[in-house]
């Protein structure tokens, strides 16, 4: 079997799409598919090209068996609205007309970016193949939940685009149950064509070690309890909040580790001047081999965003990667996330950005222990290896 996977994420990045579309495909190699990738030049957060690669028309590689198709899109970092509605539209572009050059049994497109998702659609019209839509974020509901928009006329013609896409997919694939339900009692779409695959964990790359005593030295954060969120610094992470409260926080001992790149980290770097923080430390974006040597180092692992409804709906995969390495969750995320930690009990969850109850759970989990087979368990419910092979078997069903 052939398949088509279309996605503006791939390694070297190292968000979430660019690691669950990699591993699954990965897996699905193994299976004996016939994986081909098309995506662009590397260059999320910041918008730059990485080392050694070049933002051209085509160029192809094979990554762990899966053919990548890299194609030319017009490259901003992430952040203002114009801008990213240009990349996306260009990679809707490109890898529509290259993708019509593609012989494949199946077409794959995942969001949250929704103009990936038209691409497959067109190609599924024109190359006469089923299409199956992979839905990581409710868009365009969370450009509202992070501010970027407000509902106006470009709003309203993309939710009916949205409708339009859920409609017209053979199959849908979405993260959390959450979605499931949605799509069902708001856009009537049929439960049977929908399949819950939850984000999970690559057991083989992340698992508990000893604190990385060399680094702990370098960062001059021995003795230390450090919090840490690592990940994009995004519109819809609220990381000022953290900086904010963070100076609230008496206890010398404590100090927060914030690692990544986005669209807010300059802004957040200003905000740590002007509050004169002494601690926190924040340092750019690793590769992905190198972020398991950052969690050893962490005693609570923060996953954080803003306070909105849309977002108790969403499941970050960065829960799953923390706990496969027993690093008790400090969560600010409610609904479904919440419903999680508390489920598998790996953590505690606190009002998203309420300063009193963040400053009052921050100080609890620093003083407790969290039982190791409470993260075994959450880890075997969700090992990626498992969750690539269910939904291989759903859409080829």
């Amino acid at each position: 079997m052939k398949l088509l996977f279309i996605t503006d994420n791939f390694p070297p990045e190292v968000n979430a799409p660019a690691t669950r579309t990699y591993e699954h495909c990965k897996e699905w190699v193994k299976e004996g598919i016939e994986v081909t990738v098309i995506t662009c030049a590397p260059n999320f957060p910041r918008g730059k090209v990485f080392d050694g690669y070049k933002n051209k028309l085509y160029q192809k590689e094979i990554v762990d068996g899966i053919k990548v198709i890299r194609v030319w899109t017009y490259i901003s970092a992430n952040k203002g609205f114009v801008k990213r509605i240009l990349d996306y539209l260009s990679f809707m572009i490109s890898s529509f007309i290259v993708g019509l050059f593609i012989n494949t049994d199946l077409i794959v497109a995942t969001s949250p970016q929704f103009f990936t998702v038209i691409s497959g659609r067109w190609l599924s019209f024109w190359k006469r193949k089923k299409w199956i839509m992979e839905v990581r974020d409710l868009w365009p509901e969370s450009i509202k939940a992070v501010g970027a928009m407000n509902t106006n006329p470009a709003i309203k013609y993309f939710e009916f685009l949205e409708r339009r896409m859920y409609k017209n997919a053979y199959k849908i694939v979405v993260v959390t149950d959450s979605f499931k339900d949605i799509l069902i009692e708001k856009h009537r779409i049929k439960s049977s064509k929908i399949e819950v695959i939850k984000n999970g964990v690559n057991i083989d790359l992340f698992t508990p070690i000893e604190k990385n005593t060399g680094l702990l030295k370098k960062l001059d954060l021995e003795d230390k309890i450090i919090i840490g969120y690592i990940g994009t610094h995004g519109m819809a992470h609220a990381l000022d909040f953290i900086l904010q409260s963070a100076k609230k926080i008496e206890d010398k001992q404590i100090h927060f580790l914030l690692l990544g790149d986005g669209a807010k980290k300059e802004e957040l770097l200003k905000l740590k001047t002007t509050l004169e923080l002494d601690n926190v430390t924040m340092l750019p974006s690793v590769r992905k081999s190198e972020v398991p040597i950052y969690i050893s180092i962490l005693d609570i692992a923060l996953v954080n965003l803003k306070k909105s409804d849309t977002f108790k709906h969403v499941l970050p995969s960065k829960i799953f990667e923390l706990c496969a390495m027993h690093k008790p969750i400090l969560l600010g995320v409610e609904g479904e996330a919440q419903k999680l930690v508390e489920e598998y009990r790996v953590g505690v969850a606190f009002e998203p950005e309420n300063e009193e109850d963040f400053i009052k759970k921050t100080l609890t989990l620093s003083k407790t222990n969290y039982q190791k087979q409470n993260f075994k368990k959450l880890i075997k419910d969700f090992d990626r290896k498992t969750l690539a092979k269910k939904m291989l078997r759903f859409i080829k069903d």
